[in-house]
C-alpha cells in the first residue's frame, strides 16, 4: 500500500502507545512503513504483535465507502464485482480499524481461503473469465487497510506461494485462471521462533520480500507490571505491591530457565494476576496471599510452557512449577515470609 502523506505524518508523530515499551520495534516499525515495506514480526505469542498492528490500523484515515461493502469499495475505484456492477453508489465513512482484517496461519489455510475462487455456477451464467464469476477471498477485505497475516510459519508452501504472487505483483493464479488483484492494504505478518512445535521453514525467497523485526518478551519487570494492570481484570480485592512483584519477578526467572522449551508469555502473567484475584475473593478475602497465587499456578501455567526434552521425561511439569517456586521463594530473601506456606503445606 502506498504510503499517503497524511498517514506519514501520522506515523511520524505516533508513540504506538496500545503497546508499552517495546521501543526499538516501534521505531523499525515506523521506518519500513515509510518505504511501503512489507514486514513480519518475529517473536513468541502473547507479546502484543497484533496490538501492535491494530494500533497501526487505528492510525489510518477515515475513508468514504461504498455503504455495505465488504471490500471497502470507493465510488471511483470499485473493487467487488457488486460494486462494478453498479452505477450509482450510497457511501459511509469508516475508520481505520474497521479495515483491519486479520487470517490466521494454519496448516489447512488453502489459497483460495485467501484469495477467493470461482463461482462455477456463475462462471457458467457471465463466463468463465468473467469478474462476476469470481467470488473474492479475505484479502480483498484488507483493501484500503491492514492485513495481519498471524503467524505465517504455520502455512503450507503452496499458501506462501500464492501471498508472494500477489505481494509482487498484484495478481493470482488460482486454477487455470489469472485474476488481478488490485487490493491496496499494508501487510504485516507474524512469525513463531522456528523451534515452536508446527512451524514450517519459510523459504529464502519469500523472506527476501519482507523485512523481519524481532520482538520479545516485555524489557523490565516494571513495564510488564504496567502491562497487567492496565490490560488483567480488577476485581474488588487489594493486589500487595510486594506480592505483585514476587509473581512478575517468578515468571521472568521462568523464562530465563535453561530447562524451559516454551516459556510462559505476558498471557500468562495476566492469567496469574486474575485468578490471583478471583481465588482470594471465593475464599471471602480482600486481599491477595501468597497461597492464591500458589493455588492458581499449575492451572494458568501447565499448558502455557513447555519442559525440554531432558527433563519432561523426568519430571511432571505440575511439580516442575512447584518445585521451581519453592526455589525462587528460597532464593529471594526480600521474599521469605512466602515459604511459610510450603512448611505448612499450603494450597494446591
Amino acid at each position: 500500500m502506498a504510503i499517503s502523506n497524511q498517514l506519514k505524518n501520522l506515523l511520524l508523530k505516533s508513540k504506538f502507545d496500545w503497546i508499552l515499551g517495546q521501543d526499538d520495534v516501534k521505531n523499525q516499525m515506523k521506518s519500513a512503513l515509510l518505504v511501503n515495506r512489507h514486514v513480519i514480526v518475529v517473536g513468541p505469542p502473547g507479546i502484543g504483535k497484533t496490538t501492535l498492528a491494530k494500533n497501526i490500523s487505528a492510525l489510518l484515515p477515515e475513508i468514504d465507502v461504498v455503504k455495505g461493502c465488504d471490500y471497502h469499495c470507493t465510488p471511483d475505484a470499485p473493487l467487488c464485482p457488486a460494486c462494478k456492477a453498479k452505477k450509482k453508489f450510497e457511501t459511509e465513512k469508516i475508520p481505520g480499524l474497521k479495515r483491519f482484517v486479520r487470517v490466521q496461519g494454519s496448516p489447512d489455510l488453502t489459497s483460495e481461503d485467501l484469495l477467493g475462487d470461482i463461482d462455477p455456477v456463475k462462471a457458467l451464467k457471465f463466463g468463465a473469465l468473467s469478474i462476476e464469476a469470481f467470488t473474492p477471498g479475505k484479502i480483498f477485505k484488507a483493501n484500503k487497510g491492514v492485513l495481519f497475516f498471524d503467524e505465517l510459519n504455520r502455512c503450507p508452501e503452496k499458501l506462501q506461494n500464492a501471498l508472494l504472487q500477489v505481494l509482487e505483483e498484484g495478481t493470482a493464479t488460482i486454477g487455470s485462471y489469472t485474476v488481478d488483484l488490485p487490493a491496496n492494504f499494508i501487510f504485516i505478518g507474524t512469525m513463531n521462533p522456528e523451534d515452536y512445535a508446527g512451524t514450517e521453514k519459510l523459504s529464502d525467497v519469500f523472506l527476501d520480500r519482507f523485512d523481519l523485526l524481532y520482538m520479545g518478551y516485555p524489557e523490565t519487570k516494571n513495564i510488564e507490571e504496567q502491562i497487567v494492570t492496565k490490560h488483567g481484570e480488577k476485581l474488588e480485592v487489594e493486589f500487595p505491591k510486594q506480592l505483585m512483584d514476587m509473581m512478575i519477578e517468578f515468571l521472568r526467572t521462568l523464562r530465563r530457565s535453561k530447562d524451559i522449551e516454551r516459556k510462559p508469555s505476558v498471557r500468562a502473567t495476566l492469567g496469574l494476576y486474575e485468578r490471583a484475584q478471583s481465588h482470594a475473593m471465593i475464599a471471602g478475602r480482600s486481599k491477595v496471599e501468597f497461597k492464591d497465587i500458589k493455588s492458581s499456578l499449575i492451572s494458568v501455567l501447565r499448558h502455557r510452557l513447555t519442559l525440554k526434552p531432558s527433563v519432561k521425561y523426568l519430571k511432571d511439569i505440575g511439580e516442575f512449577l512447584k518445585g521451581e517456586l519453592k526455589t525462587f521463594i528460597e532464593s529471594n530473601a526480600q521474599y521469605a515470609e512466602y515459604g511459610k506456606d510450603f512448611e505448612e503445606g499450603g494450597e494446591g
